[in-house]
């Protein structure tokens, strides 16, 4: 469940002006449970957020509420996540796996990460749900054979266009390809091209003024 609070501070000395034309503080939201499960996976995601940030180059976390927010939203049955990391994305979307029953399947490379990333999953309660593959995703990859519902990719922004070919397939009709860090000084201009310019995708941006967030929806 989400809370918005909508703060809005009069213009001094500009009498007259109604709440339409007030100076507005950004909306502010946060993300409370609604289960003792929710509690559980939320404890784990706000520890991982504060103390194992630092140097393993994790979403933000309103980045995560979206990726919970996406999934859910779909009811994905099947995420595939290309760069585990520690396993905080990946808690964001089991928060959507534990309502739709769906499962995650997540790719590392970093023995260490994924070492992490397990025990994280462990302590939030989802281990029945997650599968991490390890070794370079763009070979592994090769195994998946079933269908995908949401396709995450946050992984080496080089090989997004691999990835997507690879992957696009399994995408079922309806389901998401989203990517991070398409910003312009991140992003390759090559996968922005890829989503751009396939008229079998509907893409769209989000957060471009920080960590950048490309939502391709593959069209029925």
């Amino acid at each position: 469940m989400l809370v918005a609070v909508w703060s809005t501070t009069p213009v001094v000395g500009q009498p007259g002006r109604g709440p339409g034309r007030a100076e507005r503080e950004p909306f502010v939201a946060q993300t409370l449970p609604k289960d003792e499960s929710e509690k559980r996976i939320l404890s784990v995601i706000e520890d991982v957020g504060r103390n194992q940030r630092q140097g393993t180059m994790i979403v933000p976390e309103q980045d995560g509420r979206i990726l919970r927010v996406l999934a859910e939203s779909i009811g994905a049955k099947h995420v595939v996540e290309i760069g585990t990391s520690v396993g905080y994305s990946g808690l964001w979307f089991c928060l959507a796996l534990e309502r739709t029953d769906g499962r995650l399947t997540t790719f590392e490379i970093d023995e260490g990460r994924a070492a992490r990333a397990r025990e994280n999953f462990r302590r939030a309660g989802v281990t029945n749900r997650v599968t991490i593959v390890m070794g370079d995703a763009h070979q592994t990859v090769l195994q998946l054979k079933e269908p995908i519902d949401l396709l995450f990719l946050d992984a080496d922004k080089e090989g997004y266009v691999d990835y997507l070919k690879k992957l696009l397939p399994l995408v079922r009709p309806g389901g998401l390809v989203v990517a991070h860090n398409i910003t312009p000084g991140m992003a390759d201009p090559r996968y922005i091209q890829a989503i751009t310019s396939d008229p079998n995708l509907e893409t769209i941006f989000l957060n471009l003024h920080a960590s950048g967030i490309s939502v391709s929806l593959k069209k029925r």
